[in-house]
């Protein structure tokens, strides 16, 4: 089973910096949760055996599965992440911007609530959307922490 993170376009060619400008762009939140769905869309499907137990991310709305993978030769940590709901797909495409392939110094050093309120994200999300992004932010932190 191939799943190639390294090559996936979140974090290697679509950037923080892309996503903010195409967002600062659009005048409402309606034509802006339409770009995060069409960001989701671009998220690569992972693979159904590994949508396992140990995967699948708590305290989301609706099930969101990380797959981390750190690469001791160059350093970089490769992330994964899929969901059933395209609108969690697409914040997670935000999330696969900022973390994906960066070293765990990186990663545990970037400012994603910077990110996010930039973005005005939290007001416009539910407390649950809201809660599951943490919980993913959390959980790649963790790992960066694990193998830094």
């Amino acid at each position: 089973m191939t799943y190639d993170l390294a090559s996936q376009p979140f974090g290697n060619t679509i950037g923080t910096d892309d996503i903010v400008d195409a967002l600062e762009f659009l005048d409402d939140w309606e034509a802006r949760y339409a770009y995060i769905i069409d960001l989701g869309k671009q998220v690569p499907a992972m693979p159904e055996a590994l949508r396992t137990e140990a995967r699948l991310v708590r305290g989301c709305q609706s099930q969101v599965w990380l797959e981390t993978r750190h690469d001791p030769a160059t350093g970089r940590l490769w992330l994964g992440i899929d969901s059933d709901a395209l609108i969690v797909k697409g914040l997670a495409a935000i999330v696969l911007a900022a973390y994906n392939g960066k070293s765990p110094a990186e990663v545990l050093a970037f400012d994603i609530d910077a990110l996010f309120a930039r973005l005005d994200l939290m007001r416009h999300l539910s407390m649950t959307r809201g809660n599951g992004l943490r919980a993913m932010v959390q959980r790649i932190k963790d790992t960066a922490r694990a193998c830094a």
